[in-house]
């Protein structure tokens, strides 16, 4: 008998690097490494990535994202790169074009969180979107970046994934802490303080 991600509990995150110039090795990615360091420290629950470094075209970025969600089966897919205003930066076009529900919460504190860090952060333009089963989120380009990010937001993606359908997902709380309504925890409290 076959077994699925799903009866797995293995949660199946789809990394992708927005880049011109690293799709072409005119230098080498730190995209994905960043995020897949992140994924590695911070999650307790058992995952695997499926990685693409693709150029910052929209088409291309559009196949890939529903690539990823409906055929591969990602529960989570997070970009890193193409967010800002430059005439080849269309991540954010690219996701919107093949959501089915956006999540503006997730944008507006990824650029709460930058601001923190630098004032050219009022230029990003990430968004947090829903396809299907998969949630996409467009990160930041720069590792630094990508950490401060994920580090501000993740509490949140866990119970974000259990309404849309996809494995339940434990964190290691030194990293990131994964917040739950009470009703929403397995096995005891679940989670540290807060309303639920």
């Amino acid at each position: 008998m076959t077994t699925t991600i799903d009866e797995a509990g293995e949660l199946l995150i789809g990394l992708v690097s927005i880049s011109d110039r690293a799709s072409t090795g005119v230098y080498v990615d730190q995209g994905l490494p960043a995020l897949r360091a992140w994924m590695t420290a911070a999650l307790a629950s058992p995952w695997r990535a499926e990685a693409r470094l693709i150029a910052d075209d929209q088409p291309t970025i559009e196949r890939t994202l529903i690539e990823l969600a409906d055929d591969v089966g990602c529960h989570l897919i997070v970009t890193t790169g193409g967010t800002g205003p430059a005439p080849r930066d269309v991540t954010p076009e690219a996701t919107l074009a093949v959501a089915h529900k956006v999540l503006p919460g997730f944008g507006e504190e990824m650029r709460r969180i930058s601001l923190k860090y630098v004032p050219t952060a009022i230029l990003s333009r990430q968004v947090g979107v829903v396809r299907g089963r998969a949630l996409i989120l467009n990160l930041p380009g720069q590792p630094k970046a990508i950490q401060e990010t994920l580090d501000g937001i993740f509490a949140a993606v866990p119970y974000c994934l259990d309404l849309i359908g996809a494995p339940y997902v434990e964190t290691h709380d030194a990293v990131v802490c994964a917040f739950r309504p009470r009703s929403a925890r397995r096995g005891g409290d679940g989670a540290p303080g807060g309303a639920g």
